[in-house]
Formats: C-alpha cells, sequence, structure tokens
C-alpha cells in the first residue's frame, strides 16, 4: 500500500528509502559471495570478520526499516485474517461482559476515541489529502494506515466520494461508530455506516426458556405478526427444539489428468478405514474444528471433495478452510498429479440455494414444533384449525412444488432470518440457505388442536467471530444470552442461537398464516407497512 502511494511521499522520506534499499541490497550482494567463498574453502559458516558483522547489522537494520514501512498493511491484514474464530473461543462467555475488544489496528487508531465530530470546513492538512485522493495520487484503501486514525480516513473518504461523484450523502451517518472495530476484518474503505431499526419479539417460550429475539428490518408488520405468533406458542405452553446435525463444510474441487485418478482419489477419502489419518491432518490447524466427514462427487476428470466438520460456537468458514488446505497439502505427497482449481468448488454449497444443503445439511439442523390449542388459534390468531391446515398444504407444500422451489416450503422464514442474522452479526448473504425451511401443520387431538413444526436443514450461525464482536450485533447477542464462545460446553452458544432463529420462524410461520387464512394480512400491512408522511423533501442518500 504505501508502494502504491509512493507519489505521495515527502521527498526526505523517499531518500532515506532508497539508502535503506541500497544497503540491504549491498550487505546482502556481500554476505552472498562471503558464504560462497566460504562454501568452496569448507570454511565454517559462523566463523565472521569485522566486515561481516557489519553487513549483518547492516542487512538487519535495512530489512526492519523497509518492514515497519512497507509492510505495515500487509502485516496488519495478515494478523487480522489470522486471528480466526478459533482465537474467540480462549473468552469465557460467563465474564462480565466488556465493550467489544477493537479489531486489530494500527496503534495510532486509538485517537478514534477523542475524535470529536467531523468539521463542517477540512482541516488544511485533510485539504491536501482530500485533494490527493481525487487525484488519484493517494489510493483510497491506505488511507487508515497511513493515517493512523480511522474516523478521520473515513470522514477524508467520504468527502473525497462527495467531490468526485458530486452528491451529496448528508443522510449517511459518519459519527458515532466505531471505525477501529471493522478494520482489517468487517468493512474496508468505509464512509458510514447504515441505521436500521431493532424490534423485539417475545418473550418466545422455547424449551422452557422465555427468550426476547432481535430482529433488524425495514418491513412494517414483521415483528408485530412475529410477536403476535410468539404469544399464541406461550399461551399453549412453549415450543421445543432439537438440533440433529451439526456441522460446516467446504469443498474443494481439484483436477486430474484423466477421471480414473480422480476416482482413485475418491475411493481413498471415502474409505472408513482412511478417516483417522485424514481427521488427524485436518486437526492440525485448529483447536476446535473436528473432522465429521468426506463426501464426494466426480464431473469428468473433476474431483469435488465436501469437508464436514464440527466449529464449536464459531460460524466456522476459516475454520474449516484452513483443515481442508492442510488436507489437500498431506494429500498431494500420495498423488502429486492433483490440481486444486479452487479451495471452493461450489458442492460446499455457500451461500447459494442447493439441494446438497436441503438433504446433508450445512450449518446447524434444527425441527422446531409446538402444539397451538384451539382456543388459541380462535382467540389469539384469529381463525380455525382447519383452515390453517388446508392453506398450508396448498400454498406451502403444493404451491412451491408447482413453483419449483427448493428448500422454500414455508411462507416467509427468510424474513425471520435474515432479520435476526443481521442484528446479531451474522453474514447475511448466509440467509439464502439458511432460509431452507418445510413448515408442516397438522390438526391432532381429535382434529381441536394444531400441531405446527419448522424444519431447518441449514442454519449457518455463530457466536464469535465476524460481525458478532461489534457493539450493537454484541448488545443483540447478549439480550439472547449466547455472547461468545462458552467454555464449558464449547459449540452450544452457537446452538442455542440456530434454535432461537427456528423458534423465531415457527412463530412468524404461524402467524403469517393465520392472516392469511382470515384475510387479515392486506389490512395488516396497509395499516403498519405503508408511510402516510411527506418524504419528498427528505434527505437520500
Amino acid at each position: 500500500a504505501r508502494v502504491q502511494a509512493g507519489d505521495a511521499l515527502p521527498l526526505p522520506i523517499r531518500h532515506t528509502n532508497l539508502i535503506f534499499s541500497a544497503l540491504f541490497a549491498a550487505s546482502l550482494a556481500y554476505l552472498m559471495r562471503r558464504w560462497r567463498e566460504k562454501i568452496r574453502s569448507s570454511t565454517p559458516l559462523h566463523v565472521v570478520g569485522l566486515t561481516e558483522i557489519f553487513a549483518i547489522c547492516g542487512l538487519v537494520a535495512s530489512l526492519i526499516y523497509l518492514l515497519s514501512f512497507f509492510g505495515i498493511a500487509f502485516v496488519q491484514s495478515v494478523v487480522s485474517n489470522s486471528d480466526d474464530e478459533d482465537e474467540d473461543f480462549l473468552i469465557a462467555s460467563a465474564q462480565p461482559q466488556p465493550k467489544p475488544a477493537p479489531a486489530p489496528a494500527p496503534a495510532q487508531c486509538a485517537l478514534l476515541q477523542s475524535a470529536g465530530p467531523a468539521p463542517e470546513v477540512m482541516p488544511e492538512g485533510d485539504e491536501e489529502i482530500v485533494a490527493d485522493v481525487v487525484a488519484g495520487k493517494i489510493p483510497s484503501y491506505v488511507l487508515e494506515t497511513r493515517l493512523g486514525d480511522c474516523r478521520r480516513a473515513a470522514g477524508i473518504r467520504r468527502e473525497s466520494l462527495r467531490r468526485i461523484t458530486g452528491r451529496e450523502i448528508n443522510g449517511l451517518p459518519l459519527d458515532g461508530f466505531d471505525y477501529a472495530s471493522i478494520l482489517g476484518q468487517c468493512c474496508e474503505m468505509p464512509v458510514g455506516y447504515v441505521q436500521l431499526p431493532v424490534g423485539v419479539v417475545g418473550p418466545l417460550l422455547l424449551d422452557g426458556r422465555r427468550l426476547y429475539v432481535p430482529m433488524a428490518t425495514t418491513e412494517g408488520c414483521l415483528v408485530a405478526s412475529t410477536n403476535r405468533g410468539c404469544k399464541a406458542i406461550a399461551e399453549s405452553g412453549g415450543a421445543s427444539s432439537v438440533v440433529f446435525r451439526d456441522g460446516m463444510s467446504r469443498a474443494p474441487v481439484a483436477r486430474f489428468p484423466t477421471a480414473r485418478r480422480a476416482a482413485e482419489l475418491m475411493r481413498f477419502l471415502e474409505n472408513p478405514d482412511n478417516f483417522d489419518t485424514l481427521s488427524v491432518v485436518f486437526s492440525r490447524s485448529t483447536r476446535f474444528g473436528r473432522l465429521q466427514g468426506v463426501k464426494c462427487a466426480l464431473a469428468g476428470r473433476n474431483l469435488y471433495m465436501r469437508f464436514t466438520c464440527s466449529t464449536g460456537d464459531a460460524m466456522g468458514m476459516n475454520m474449516i478452510s484452513k483443515g481442508v488446505q492442510h488436507v489437500l497439502d498431506y494429500l498431494e505427497e500420495d498423488f502429486p498429479d492433483m490440481d486444486v482449481v479452487s479451495i471452493s468448488g461450489n458442492f460446499c454449497s455457500d451461500k447459494k440455494s442447493a439441494a446438497v444443503n436441503w438433504i446433508e445439511g450445512r450449518g446447524k439442523s434444527v425441527v422446531c414444533e409446538a402444539i397451538i390449542r384451539e382456543e388459541v388459534v380462535e382467540k389469539v390468531l384469529k381463525t380455525n384449525v382447519q383452515s390453517l391446515v388446508e392453506l398450508n398444504v396448498i400454498k406451502n407444500l403444493a404451491g412451491s412444488a408447482v413453483a419449483g422451489a427448493l428448500g422454500g416450503f414455508n411462507a416467509h422464514a427468510s424474513n425471520i432470518v435474515s432479520a435476526i442474522f443481521i442484528a446479531t452479526g451474522q453474514d447475511p448473504a448466509q440467509n439464502v440457505e439458511s432460509s431452507q425451511c418445510i413448515t408442516m401443520l397438522e390438526a391432532v387431538n381429535g382434529g381441536r388442536d394444531l400441531h405446527i413444526s419448522v424444519t431447518m436443514p441449514s442454519i449457518e450461525v455463530g457466536t464469535v467471530g465476524g460481525g458478532t464482536q461489534l457493539a450493537s450485533q454484541s448488545a443483540c447477542l447478549d439480550l439472547l444470552g449466547v455472547k461468545g464462545a462458552n467454555r464449558e460446553s464449547p459449540g452450544s452458544n452457537a446452538r442455542l442461537l440456530a434454535t432461537v432463529v427456528a423458534g423465531a420462524v415457527l412463530a412468524g410461520e404461524l402467524s403469517l398464516i393465520s392472516a392469511q387464512a382470515a384475510g387479515h394480512l392486506v389490512q395488516s400491512h396497509m395499516k403498519y407497512n405503508r408511510s402516510r408522511k411527506d418524504m419528498s423533501n427528505a434527505a437520500a442518500c
């Protein structure tokens, strides 16, 4: 990053860089020549003279300077990427809840805490930097590293964007956010942050717990409707859930000279006798990830290897990717003709709707159920059991089949999943597979009561890593009692969060299907989801 911005460096710094670069090259060349002479004359390398000592000192000093100047951004990114979910398991969730620690960042980013609101007029020094960014002399992405002040970098980038595009973004807040907390891990080149309202539904009576579930959404009626479902469940005695599968997947793809060779590796990987060896190799990269199995698929001479592993309280993509890379390195010793095309071959399948996730599961596979009493159906949901059962068959089952749905045999599971994901710092894109759900309704107890269940085979959540450490998202996790890692029972926090997602989906499905059966859907949205305010003069971003 410093090299790319070199044109903007002051002249004395450029001269210093040239001096240390020349010293490094000269010292290295001299030492290489001397060591070659010693090897030829069988002289021990550790026997050095005064000139060699000076050369070694010059080499070390110049190397330290060049790394400190040119390598800050690189080292910072390496440190940030290496501190993945494994490290978060060292934090006990039972400890007093402190404010989330800032992400790895230059020490100067502590100045962010004391930086006041951005002035209307840019300081003289910032004006010069803005002009250089607009002119292309300074890349926008190096501002945090060069300035050492994350809030200031965001303000300069924002002003540069305004001048380049000629568009005001006054409606996008800048102040009031800890930009150091996202540096190197959540979002690059920030210019502000988006505000989303967070509602809460509950109590959701699930597995004997009374839970209040945060939902970040801009859709009117969603929180109110889900809350009505929670009320119906609570007045009927609560819901129960079970996590029947728990494993994240990563599927690299490798190409071989022939399909026969690809099949040989497939047989090796799927042979139970080789699993223990693969498991040991996989575990070298992680303290918490444990290999569960490997399932392969062939397409010509391309082999797709779907590794599945447990990931504790982390969602686990980084964890499993590192473990898979270790296994691939090990396999190349016996299969040197293997050409690894990609660490992800889409057989995983991540952030895409795929039958493999619907059948095999990915992340947490959860089923949640409840029996809603007849009087609750009539009093709270304003309908009857028979109408609900009939509508579910015609709409969620038959209607989805007519549409050719893949995992979409539900009313609006993705609505609730997305809202909880955003509120709790999950990856919003994984809503795609996490929202796969089949909703089942049956009349029980002689047709008087309603049995409702949702089966969700691929809920991908974690309580450590990623966006879970940000202040707002961390607070939402704390509200649910699943913040951070659980040292006594690794993985239990993430599993509990998955059941909360399924329980909230159960409530949302129950309420929406009831509204449609009773013909109340349009009236509710006309009342709660249509703004009557004149927004024509409001600031827009």
